[in-house]
């Protein structure tokens, strides 16, 4: 059969000559592909003992990639840019180890491998040293990448081209043909599962290395997942790559491998990992802090019916949901002044970093506009505004990449794999709340491009966020049979998706609403796994006070900050606090007292049970307990301030 890949349409003297299409197989089954593994395109005549020797050695190509920053392109291991990270290396030991050696039994190598690293770590280099020694060694002769992404796609192209593999991301399924001087194609998911068995028929025609990049959203529909599968169970090779091994749903993932757990839930099992912890302990990636931001929010439901209640307070989901929303909303109040905190943020951190830039990520199009126009009426510039419609999309993520412009808006298109490393202050405006968006989204700010770098990421304090801010650093694997209890507390990120692609649907999502009224109150810093600040108005110096953080600083270094900056509020707030003579005979004084006392309680038994874990209601009765007095309702000044004290005191001791 005519190799799709080589049948460019020229003769070797360039002449043109007449090409004869392909009839791709019709009605391609799972079954069927199952039954291709014997069909599969020859092996190469490769002895043990040759394959062995060739294991330690590398060709030319490989080489190349030694040259390569260890996560390309601006990226180098601090003093060592010529070589493979430690983790690279090691996981580049276990590849050799599984898929080129045979097992001592007499085994064959293993034709699949996942490797798990977290955003930033260098994914595309390991996978291009992978690829650059399988084409040396001859074990393939061609290489497949599937992204998620079009602007991915080119990513890939423009990284293997610096090692001399020629891949063409312009490849379109009605091309059915390439020209013969490339040595691969970038693909997405869809674009497989459109025509799998185009696909299919060109990794049966030669030796084929498919890299599966983020191989997650192989789980993100039926015909995604079918679709590499029918085009790519025939491959020679297969290398799965993730930063995000895990879902909310229980979509079985294509060549993952799935084992069972001690709770008897089949979780999945990858090769190497290299999480987050770990990258930030080698200081691979940035540390990253969250600035979150509560409020008073007030919305109207269907019936007529106002609510309003302090963002991050213990409502229902559905109450939750709508007062997320009402914070969002560029009329309100809430996120002028977050966007402004985030602005300031970014002007501290170019005292530094220069060319910093911000990124502000959206729910839908027409928000992102209108933070567009906010950001615009505060910097006096107008920033990017990246669409997944508009057809320069790439192009707008890769001149902003490329310039020092402050600010870039998107919706969900810079999310995932988009490389923009000057990214260091972020607003996590949208109300996406599954683990797998929120680590994809984050892993935007962390790529480290020099030592001591910080991202900063604005968030609103809302439990689900709040809970995978301060898990930033655990793994978690893809797994099946999950009990539905396990993402409950979860928000419904289907739905808030779907709403995203039509919005005109947002209404219908937890039934109409209007948004009334927001405000924004800082509530503290979230940074590794602990929370710091007292909660304040915006505006105020303590809140300048975090927010001018230096943008460079080593991770224990900030904890440190940290901590003095706490302390330092809580001085502040006991000197403000400490009885005068006149409050002491002055009734009106008192009742105003009681009043600011109760709401700085309330913020802080608000904190410390997000800290903690434990109910506002249990943290209240353990103060009153320890302080005496009655209820909040009735205590005076005097008794309030005692349990504020005592929260603050827990807060700097890190315990009750």
């Amino acid at each position: 059969m005519l190799d799709l890949f080589e049948a460019a349409g020229l003769s070797g003297d360039g002449a043109p000559v007449s090409v004869v299409p392909v009839a791709a197989p019709k009605n391609v089954t799972p079954r069927d592909v199952a039954q291709l593994g014997s069909m599969r395109a020859p092996s190469a005549r490769i002895e043990t003992t040759e394959l062995n020797a060739n294991v330690a050695s590398v060709g030319p190509r490989a080489n190349r990639v030694d040259n390569l920053s260890p996560s390309y392109p601006k990226r180098a291991r601090w003093g060592t840019a010529s070589n493979l990270r430690a983790w690279q290396a090691a996981a580049l030991e276990k590849y050799r180890a599984k898929c080129l050696t045979p097992g001592p039994d007499g085994a064959a190598p293993s034709d699949d491998f996942m490797a798990v690293a977290t955003p930033g770590a260098g994914k595309t280099t390991f996978a291009l040293r992978v690829a650059a020694e399988l084409l040396d060694q001859g074990v393939v002769e061609r290489i497949t990448v599937v992204a998620p992404t079009e602007h991915l796609k080119h990513q890939w192209a423009d990284s293997a081209a610096k090692i001399g593999i020629a891949i063409d991301p312009n490849f379109k399924n009605e091309n059915k043909v390439i020209g013969k001087h490339y040595e691969g194609v970038a693909l997405t998911y869809a674009q497989v599962a459109a025509n799998s068995a185009l696909h299919l028929e060109t990794t049966l025609h030669k030796r084929t290395l498919v890299i599966l990049d983020e191989i997650h959203h192989g789980g993100d529909s039926l015909s995604w997942g079918d679709g590499i599968r029918e085009a790519f169970t025939p491959a020679t090779k297969r290398l799965c790559l993730t930063g995000t091994p895990f879902r909310t749903d229980t979509s079985p993932i294509p060549f993952v491998t799935y084992e069972l757990d001690t709770d008897g839930v089949r979780r999945s099992k990858s090769d190497y990992t290299y999480g987050y912890a770990q990258a930030l302990s080698d200081k691979v990636v940035r540390p990253v802090l969250f600035m979150t931001y509560s409020g008073l929010m007030r919305w109207k439901d269907s019936a007529g019916e106002v609510f309003a209640a302090n963002l991050g307070e213990a409502m229902t989901k559905a109450q939750t949901q709508q007062a997320w929303r009402t914070a969002l909303s560029p009329e309100g109040e809430w996120i002028p002044a977050v966007l402004r905190a985030a602005d300031q943020r970014l002007t501290e951190v170019r005292r530094l970093m220069p060319d910093a830039g911000g990124l502000v990520i959206a729910s839908n199009k027409t928000a992102a506009r209108d933070y567009a126009t906010l950001l615009h009426q505060i910097t006096g510039k107008k920033p990017t505004v990246v669409l997944s419609d508009d057809g320069t999309a790439s192009q707008k993520i890769e001149d902003f990449a490329a310039s020092k412009d402050r600010w870039m808006v998107a919706v969900r298109m810079v999310s995932e794999g988009v490389d923009v490393p000057r990214l260091a202050v972020g607003v996590y405006a949208t109300s996406a709340s599954t683990p797998l968006y929120f680590a994809q989204a984050v892993g935007r700010f962390v790529r480290a491009r020099r030592r001591g770098e910080t991202a900063t990421v604005f968030l609103p304090s809302v439990a689900p966020l709040l809970g995978l801010a301060s898990a930033m650093e655990a793994e978690r694997n893809h797994a099946l049979d999950r009990p539905k209890a396990e993402t409950d507390e979860l928000l419904d990120d289907a739905a808030l998706e779907a709403a995203n692609r039509n919005e005109s649907a947002s209404n219908e999502l937890n039934g109409k609403y209007e948004a009334m009224e927001s405000r924004a109150a800082f509530d503290g810093v979230l940074f590794d796994g602990a929370q710091f600040g007292l909660g304040v108005d915006v505006g105020t110096a303590e809140e300048l006070g975090f927010l001018g953080l230096p943008g460079l600083l080593e991770a224990e270094d900030i904890t440190e900050l940290l901590r003095q900056q706490q302390a330092e509020q809580a001085r502040e707030r006991s000197k403000a606090a400490a009885p005068s003579a006149q409050s002491e005979i002055d009734p009106v004084m008192e009742h105003r007292k009681a009043a600011a006392s109760r709401k700085e309680l309330s913020k802080l038994v608000a904190a410390w049970s997000r800290k903690s874990g434990r109910p506002h209601a249990q943290i209240h009765t353990e103060l009153r307990r320890r302080n005496g007095g009655p209820e909040v309702p009735q205590a005076t000044s005097a008794d309030l301030q005692k349990r504020v004290d005592m929260v603050r005191e827990w807060f700097l001791k890190g315990h009750s």
